[in-house]
């Protein structure tokens, strides 16, 4: 029987919760407030780098979508969150199917559960809130909560270890996502179990690439893939 894994990270756009296409609505919505017109080519490339970077920090998306300017860079954050919270608000926001008895049995199997995003907090809440999850995990942590970076830094997962010490071990962690940053996220972080899940923005290979340990059909699948695991399976 291996160590028990403790400590469960779970992303939420992709992973927990479908996207639908919200991230790139709310980019098409801030794009055009700062003059970046649909059907250009200045459009098209930054939509481009939006959809490579899933998973990342959208202020760090933004940072690079507007070099050296730093005003922009924060004015189309704000115009993302703005956008992304009014279309959950609107009810564009479903959980995956399953998801919620997922955390639920990892949580009663005594293991603490953290969800991550790569949104702004009232981002965050406004989903939590949306779905009824305020009190779904034990813990939720934005990049700000973690320092800022956001991923694929190992930031987010460290700082669910510092604040719930549910491990004295980092093997002692699972990281679940469904992009390639998740994947780096979670190996830097040193997590045993880097799981990458097909619900969302990236595919198997690129999940393997990015350093995944396993390939999950869904988030729904990890409690067993932690049980069998622990029983040497």
């Amino acid at each position: 029987m291996t160590e028990r894994t403790n400590l469960v990270v779970l992303d939420m756009a992709g992973t927990t919760v479908t996207d639908d296409g919200l991230v790139e609505r709310a980019f098409g919505a801030a794009a055009q407030a700062l003059g970046v017109a649909p059907g250009t080519a200045r459009y098209a490339a930054q939509l481009a780098h939006v959809r490579a970077t899933m998973g990342e920090s959208k202020i760090s998306v933004f940072r690079h979508l507007f070099a050296g300017d730093e005003d922009a860079a924060r004015r189309a954050n704000a115009e993302f969150e703005a956008a992304y919270g009014d279309l959950v608000t609107a009810g564009h926001c479903e959980p995956v199917p399953g998801a919620r008895e997922a955390v639920e049995r990892l949580r009663a199997e005594g293991r603490t559960v953290v969800l991550t995003t790569g949104f702004a907090r009232v981002t965050q809440d406004a989903i939590l809130t949306a779905l009824g999850w305020t009190d779904l995990a034990d813990l939720t942590l934005c990049p700000a909560d973690a320092g800022g970076r956001g991923r694929p830094y190992p930031d987010m997962v460290l700082t669910a270890l510092l604040r719930t010490r549910a491990v004295d071990d980092v093997r002692r962690i699972a990281v679940a996502g469904d992009t390639s940053h998740d994947m780096r996220s979670g190996s830097a972080a040193g997590a045993g179990v880097v799981a990458g899940v097909l619900t969302g923005a990236h595919d198997e290979a690129a999940l393997r690439t990015a350093g995944a340990t396993h390939v999950l059909g869904s988030v729904t699948d990890l409690p067993d893939l932690l049980a069998r695991a622990e029983a040497g399976r």
